[in-house]
């Protein structure tokens, strides 16, 4: 592969406030105000990791982290997030977008099931301590 120089640059844009990527190219304004390298310069010391590797693992691992969600959280649950959202609006109405929340909230709380009780096994039955 060929290697390939880029420059980091800060994003100094403009967008109208019904931009639907407004909330992104925020953020992209806001945390390119700040120089990475000299965090990367210290790990790739630290680590005795390229500064070049580092910066690559980062971009990558950043690209396929909604695909790794994805995966980690299965179509069926993000689409059934998704159309909660959708359906509230849809409605159009602040009550609709809280009664969506209280429903995202619920979901959230069940996928933090396994996260927060080591003994959490599908179909409900906890692992015994012999079984290891």
């Amino acid at each position: 592969m060929e290697p390939r120089s880029i420059v980091l640059e800060t994003f100094r844009g403009s967008w109208a406030s019904d931009d639907k990527d407004a909330n992104f190219k925020g953020d992209v304004a806001h945390y390119t105000r700040v120089d990475p390298m000299p965090t990367l310069d210290r790990m790739s010391a630290n680590l005795d990791i390229p500064v070049g590797s580092l910066v690559r693992y980062v971009l990558v691992k950043w690209a396929a982290s909604g695909s790794e969600a994805l995966l980690e959280m299965g179509p069926l649950v993000v689409r059934q997030m998704n159309d909660m959202v959708e359906q509230a609006e849809g409605q159009g109405s602040d009550e609709a977008r809280l009664e969506a929340y209280h429903r995202l909230r619920q979901v959230v709380s069940w996928l933090k099931v396994p996260l927060e009780d080591p003994g959490w096994r599908p179909g409900g039955h906890p692992r015994s301590p012999a079984a290891g």
